[in-house]
Order: structure tokens, then sequence, then C-alpha cells
């Protein structure tokens, strides 16, 4: 089990270019599986969940080569319909499976998800938008077994809630399904929208991603195709969260500021200096941040999975934050290692209260997903002495290279084997 270890004071300075987004290449891999032979995926991040996604799609049949940042894959003429459990227990994203197969095989056995532990993530709505389409689910020890005895029907489906995963499941069933299917209040994240660029060349027929309502008109097959995954919002998010943290100034390019419209704007609110092109942003700390309030939404408003940083930054405020975390019930489960460090927050039920400090301590911590890993290695940037983070691997699965990008901008850090 290796070890982050990271010594605060210094200010970051200079650039760093991101990759493609997790959430993006994950379910481009899945959707991959719709058509027969040769994908390809370029600007493909190398992470942990690329790789445990990849020993998914060869369970199922598929041949995965990777090269670089580049991704290639050959699936069969007749996949294998399941996802088992030491791999799906492993990453949340492998449930987006259950769609495409279903749609190419007509049956589809995925065991229950896993992934970060965030609390009540159900997958009711996945089940209910695959229902509305015409499939049948059992929960059998564990695993959930679906079937499509009469194939699938295009169908109007609204949903409660635009969750992402939901969303995707349902829209990589739809594309092969018979007549028009309509989905209101689907997801519509940057990703999202990446997806359904990548299932229109495959041959799909996708209208309204990004918007309030998509339309689905089925198609009877799909072809393979070329794609390059969309610029990592939250890695660049990260990186500009880091240059705040430390009081320094980063530049990130190779991303899409729009993506991070609110993050931005809740940055300067802060009191950081923020500038942007069309593929690159850059950002300066101010010595002590002014407080901020916020809330997480569903995208365009400010995304859950740049919370935990945004504390980070927030720990050393000249005042008190308000931030209400709408998405996960438990995404504040890191909150008592920050507070380790010295942070002054109390919560109460979805609220978490911040109370700025100076300073921070650093000691050591455990990192128990991605996002709050990073950004206890944040913390770390400014905190007096040394931060040792421990589970790293959280941090694997979403970031590639995290240490070595953080020390080309100046950060005094390493890895270690614990």
């Amino acid at each position: 089990m290796d070890q982050i270890v990271v010594t605060g004071g210094g200010p970051l300075e200079g650039s760093v270019a991101v990759l493609g987004a997790k959430n993006a290449a994950l379910k481009q891999m899945v959707a991959m599986l719709l058509a027969p032979g040769t994908h390809r995926l370029t600007n493909v991040p190398g992470i942990l969940d690329v790789e445990l996604m990849g020993r998914v799609l060869d369970h199922i049949g598929a041949e995965c080569d990777t090269d670089g940042h580049s991704l290639v894959v050959e699936i069969p003429d007749d996949p294998r319909p399941e996802a088992p459990l030491d791999l799906v227990r492993q990453m949340r994203a492998s449930i987006i499976v259950l769609g495409p197969l279903l749609a190419r095989t007509g049956t589809a056995s995925v065991a229950f998800p896993g992934g970060d532990d965030l609390g009540a993530r159900p997958i009711d709505l996945h089940l209910a938008g695959l229902r509305s389409l015409g499939a049948e689910f059992e929960l059998e020890h564990g695993t959930v077994v679906g079937r499509a005895p009469n194939g699938l029907t295009g169908a109007e489906i609204d949903l409660e809630f635009p969750s992402v995963g939901a969303t995707e499941n349902i829209l990589l069933a739809a594309v092969l399904a018979r007549g028009e299917t309509v989905l209101n209040n689907p997801a519509r994240e940057p990703e999202i929208q990446d997806l359904a660029t990548q299932l229109n060349g495959m041959g799909a027929s996708i209208a309204g991603a990004g918007t309030s309502r998509m339309t689905i008109q089925g198609v009877p097959t799909l072809a393979p195709t070329s794609h390059r995954v969309v610029p990592d919002r939250l890695e660049a998010g990260t990186y500009i969260a880091a240059g705040a943290i430390s009081r320094g100034r980063v530049r990130v390019e190779g991303c899409l500021p729009e993506h991070l419209r609110m993050e931005l704007k809740k940055l300067s609110e802060a009191g950081c200096e923020v500038k942007r092109g069309d593929d690159w942003i850059e950002v300066a700390g101010p010595d002590r941040p002014r407080p901020v309030d916020f809330a997480t939404l569903p995208f365009p408003g400010f995304a859950t999975d740049m919370q935990p940083q945004m504390v980070a930054l927030l720990a050393f405020a000249e005042g008190t934050s308000v931030v209400t975390e709408n998405l996960y019930d438990a995404r504040f489960r890191y909150l008592g290692e920050l507070m380790r460090m010295g942070a002054d927050v109390s919560t109460e039920w979805q609220h978490a209260v911040i109370r700025g400090s100076g300073r921070l301590s650093g000691c050591p911590v455990l990192a128990p997903d991605i996002r709050a890993g990073a950004a206890l290695v944040l913390a770390g940037l400014r905190a007096d002495g040394y931060t040792t983070v421990s589970d790293v691997q959280h941090i694997d699965r979403g970031y590639e290279g995290f240490v070595d990008r953080l020390a080309s901008l100046g950060a005094v850090i390493e890895r270690r084997s614990a």
C-alpha cells in the first residue's frame, strides 16, 4: 500500500495539461459493446478505473489493447452477457453494461455495483427506465439479472432526478430499441453530451443531449468508430484548486472552461484571480480566501466531485462558509480527516459549516474516495509540516500521475511504499 507524503508551504507555479475525462472514457468503453468490430478511443487517461473497465470488457469477450493514451477494443459478435462481482464491486460504473448488453443480447447478468462509498446510491432509476423499454429484472444472489424477452421498444421516460448513470443506461439501451425514445429530465453533464457524440458517430440518432429533453430514434445496428474523449473537467478543477490553496498561480491547458462555469464563479467569489481562454484556465490564489457558500447540484450546478477540493480551500478562509451537499449522503465522510489536520468544521445532515483558519497542521490521514483523497493532498500543500495520505489507490482511480504533476508545479511531494 503506497502513501503520498506532501510538505506544505510553497506556492505552486506553472502549467499542467489534463487528459480525457474518467467519467466519459469509462462509459464510452461500455458503448463499444453495442457494435461488433474494432473501436478506438484517444485521449484516454491512464488510471486504475480504465484498467478495471478493460477487465470487465475482457470478461465479456472483448480484446483491449492500450498504446499510451489510445485504446483499441475488439468487440466480438457474441458477447458474454455478464459482469462478475469481483470486478463490479470495485467500480460502480460497471452497472452501465446492463443497458447495452440487454440491447445486444436480450439478457444481462450484472453484480450489484460497488465503487466509492458515498452513501446510498440506488439503481432504481436505471431499472425503472429499462423496464419502460421492455426489460424485466430479478435480483438473484446479489446479481441483477435482466431479460428482454420481446426485445426493447422505445418509450417516453420521465426521470424523477437527472441521474447520470440512469441517463447513460437508458441511452445505451434505447439506441438499438425499436422506435423512438423520449427521455425527459435527463442528466446534462458534458460527459453525457460526449457519449451521445460517440454514439451518433457509430450511427445512432440522438438529439437534445445537454438539454432537458433527449430524443433517441432506434436503429437496427451500429458500427465501430474512432472518438476522442472530452477533457476531464474534474481533473482541471483539482489542479486550479491546488493553485488557489497554495497561494500560487496555476494554468491548466487542454480543458474546456465552460464545463467549470459555476466552480470558477465560486473561486472568483473567494478572491481568486481567474483567467480563461478557449482551452485553458489560469487561477491565482489569495493569501486568505473569502468565505463562500455553495450547494452541489447536477450540471450546470456546482459539481459534487469538486466539493471536497473547494472545502479544503475554504478551510483557510477569513470567515465562515456553509456548504450544502445535495447528491450523496456520505460525501462528508472525509471531513473527519480534514479536522484531524485542524480544520474547524461541523456538520448537520447535508450541511457543513467551515470556519476558516489561518493554518492547518500536517498529519497522517486516509483517503476515503477519489476526490476526497485529492482534496486531502491539496490541504497538505499549505499545512504546516508534512501530511501523509494513505489509501491512495482511491486517487489512482481518477488521476494519472497525480504526484508527478503536482511536483512539476513545485509541490514538495513524493509517493512512498508504506
